[in-house]
């Protein structure tokens, strides 16, 4: 995909599990509507305000179509009037990003041991 759309969300960490509900609801939402999710992430150690989710697309005009068919969707118009009303999203920001070629999905490679790594 050659952009990805970074959300970065502010969240209200006493509401965690809102949030969670918020992201598996746009699980069936995104890719319905044109999007190709890459996934959503709450915070695990550190910070515990800051949540990520992350969608790709064709093009900023597959990101605009996409946009469209996202406000006429009755459950993803739902879902944002619920995450407005319950006050769990304090921020939100948008960033478009594209991937540089050769860095993206590369799998982690079998570590190789050194003999001298292995003499006592």
């Amino acid at each position: 995909m050659p952009i990805t759309c970074f959300i970065r969300y502010e969240i209200d960490p006493f509401q965690r599990d809102a949030f969670r509900a918020y992201a598996e609801a746009w699980g069936r939402i995104i890719p319905r509507c044109g999007g190709h999710l890459v996934g959503y992430f709450l915070p695990s150690e550190g910070t515990n305000y800051e949540a990520w989710g992350l969608i790709a697309f064709d093009s900023l005009a597959a990101y605009e179509a996409y946009r469209a068919r996202l406000r006429a969707d009755p459950e993803g118009r739902a879902n944002f009037e619920w995450a407005q009303r319950q006050r769990f999203i304090l921020r939100e920001e948008r960033t478009f990003t594209e991937v540089v070629g050769g860095t993206f999905e590369r799998p982690a490679q079998p570590a190789t041991v050194s003999a001298q790594e292995i003499r006592p």
